[in-house]
């Protein structure tokens, strides 16, 4: 459960800001939308690989 407290005279706005932020940064809408269609085990893989190889190509380009 996500806990925001509201300090004396503080803008709604910014608190519900900083609750937002926080419930983003726990990863449930992302899970959730994941959930929401299955993905076969061979296509997930196949886009951790290519992401990886993205990742190299990089680091190679930075040397």
């Amino acid at each position: 459960m996500i806990v925001v407290p509201i300090k004396e005279g503080e803008n709604i706005e910014r608190a519900l800001k900083r609750f937002k932020r926080k419930f983003e940064r726990t990863g449930m809408i992302r899970e959730l939308r994941s959930r929401q269609s299955f993905i076969k085990p061979s296509v997930e893989k196949r886009k951790q690989f290519l992401h990886a190889v993205y990742i190299q190509k990089l680091q190679q380009a930075e040397e």
